[in-house]
Parts: C-alpha cells; sequence; structure tokens
C-alpha cells in the first residue's frame, strides 16, 4: 500500500462511496464511533476505580484490561461489517456487469424478431408467426428485467443521481394514462386521472419520476382481477404535490405489507394469481422517491384493493 492509499483509507467519505453507502452505515465511521466510545469507557474506569480502589495499580491494569477487551471486539466486528460490506460492493458490481453485457444480445435478438415478423425477409407461416410472437414477448420481459437490475445496481452503488428540471407533473401523467390506455383496455380496466386545479411544477429527474408513475400505474392494472378501476389523484398539500394511484384489485395480504418495498419480494397474491414481475419494481420507486426528496407509502387490504402514495417537493 503507498502512502496515498494509506490517506485515502482515513478518508470517510471516500470510504462510503466505494462501498455505496451512508455515513452512518460505513464500517470505518462504526470504528470511529466506536473508538470514541472506548476513550470515553477507558476515562469513566479510571476515574470510578481511582474512587473506589487504593491501590494504581491495580487501578491501571482494570483499565488497560477493559481497552484492549474494547479494542479486540471493535476490530473484529468492524471487520466483520468491512467484508460484508465489501462483498455486497463486488455482487453490485457483477450485476451491472452482467446486464451491460445482457443489454447487447438482447436488443440484437428483438431487432431480428421484428425483422423476421415484418416479412422483409420473406413470407412467414401463420403458425411460425405465434411463435415469433412469444419469442418476442419473453425478450422484451428479459429487457425489463436487465433494465431494473442495472437500476438497482445504480441505486445501490450510489451512482443513481437525479438530473433535476422543472417540468408538470400533470402532463407527465396524463401521457402515461394515454400509452397505458391499450394495455388497460385488453385488462378490462378503465384508468380515471383526477388533478386539482393550477398545480405548480415540481422539480426532478423527468424520467426516473416517469419509471415511478410507469411502475406504480403497471402494477394497479395488472393486480385487478376482472373488471376493475384504476383511480389516479393529483393535489397540493403544503409544499408538496401529492399524487396517489388507487386500485380495487387483489390487494396485499396483511403479513407481506411490511416486506413490500424490498427487493425481490413479491406478495402471495402475486404468486397465487401468477402476474409477471421481478421484485424489483417497488424498491426502485422507493429509492427514487427518497432520492428525489419525497415520501412514499400505501395502504391495502387483501381483496379489497391498493393505494399507494408519494409526494414531491414543489419547486421554489
Amino acid at each position: 500500500m503507498n502512502f496515498k492509499s494509506f490517506l485515502e483509507s482515513f478518508n470517510l467519505k471516500s470510504q462510503c462511496r466505494k462501498y455505496g453507502l451512508s455515513l452512518w452505515q460505513c464500517p470505518q465511521f462504526l470504528f470511529l464511533m466506536m473508538g470514541l466510545i472506548i476513550i470515553a469507557s477507558t476515562i469513566i474506569t479510571y476515574g470510578i476505580g481511582s474512587h473506589y480502589i487504593d491501590s494504581p495499580e491495580i487501578v491501571a491494569l482494570i483499565t488497560l484490561f477493559l481497552t484492549t477487551f474494547l479494542l479486540i471486539i471493535s476490530f473484529v466486528i468492524t471487520q466483520s461489517f468491512n467484508k460484508l460490506a465489501e462483498t455486497n460492493r463486488i455482487k453490485s458490481e457483477f450485476v451491472s456487469i452482467v446486464s451491460h453485457q445482457l443489454r447487447a444480445p438482447l436488443s440484437n435478438l428483438s431487432w431480428t424478431i421484428e425483422t423476421l415478423m415484418s416479412g422483409r425477409m420473406g413470407s412467414i407461416p401463420e403458425k411460425q408467426t405465434e411463435y415469433f410472437k412469444i419469442l418476442k414477448e419473453n425478450s422484451g420481459r428479459m429487457k425489463e428485467l436487465v433494465n431494473d437490475l442495472l437500476t438497482v445496481s445504480r441505486i445501490e452503488q450510489g451512482t443513481l443521481l437525479p438530473k433535476k428540471e422543472e417540468f408538470s407533473l400533470e402532463e407527465l401523467i396524463n401521457k402515461l394514462v394515454i400509452i397505458s390506455g391499450p394495455f388497460a383496455k385488453a385488462s378490462n380496466v378503465e384508468i380515471k386521472f383526477d388533478a386539482a386545479k393550477n398545480l405548480p411544477k415540481i422539480y426532478g429527474d423527468f424520467s426516473q419520476i416517469r419509471l415511478v408513475i410507469e411502475n406504480l400505474l403497471d402494477n394497479a392494472v395488472r393486480y385487478v382481477k376482472e373488471k376493475g378501476i384504476v383511480e389516479i389523484k393529483l393535489y397540493q398539500k403544503n409544499k408538496d404535490i401529492c399524487c396517489e394511484i388507487k386500485d380495487n384489485g387483489v390487494g396485499i395480504p396483511k403479513d407481506d405489507q411490511k416486506y413490500i418495498f424490498q427487493k425481490f419480494f413479491r406478495s402471495e397474491n402475486a404468486l397465487r394469481n401468477q402476474t409477471q414481475g421481478s421484485g424489483l419494481g417497488l424498491y426502485i420507486v422507493k429509492s427514487i422517491i427518497k432520492n428525489a426528496g419525497g415520501k412514499i407509502g400505501f395502504h391495502s387490504e387483501e381483496r379489497m384493493g391498493s393505494t399507494f402514495w408519494f409526494t414531491l417537493p414543489i419547486i421554489s
């Protein structure tokens, strides 16, 4: 290790960024805090020992023993957290590399299927066309999964930084409702959008907020069975714009609700109804809203539907 690397190891901000962790979760910060606790414990022990024990040698021995014991425990705990953080970093890098490598062949596969289905390479029998449709659908699902994995990897590495700009959330939702129209109609679902008048614009990352609404709207439509309604409400509350997306679908079991924003988690209802999904969407949604300075939550009742809501700060 050269001198520059040695100095870098004491740079808490740099080390925390390396692992994609906040300062409070960083192993180096934990070691520093434990060091301060050990110093305080040593001083307190010495003070109490001097008050009750006449022999200074015994007080010094007890203090030294306690300090050594606490240092060993601190070192072991910090090293364990450091190994966990390093393992998590390597995992995130591996997922990112693999996802990037998969994007190119999946794009080529989609392009090839589109070309063959267009008939430019010659006519295709109707029976074969059905197989191409299956290939197209599954390659699309693979691309969505790869994109979700890349987004999660960027979140964990702290590289999903918002590119803030001023835009109308009402206009964005209107466009997404129109885009989702064919999917909702095929699912026998009606989408209703109600926005308060004269809503101010927000300041955030347009593409990331779009991803949030796409995920929540897609989930709302997907988890409605038979004929259903998805209601979207947009209104201002103090210095925030609030958005609610309500459905009358299958709902979320009470026991599953505490895990709903965790990575790869899918509730029993989702598995029982065989709906597609990777279990990454809501984790991504929560991370984006949190990075944007907003809040997110939901309330749900099994077989009665769910309402997901989020807030975003208004541009000042």
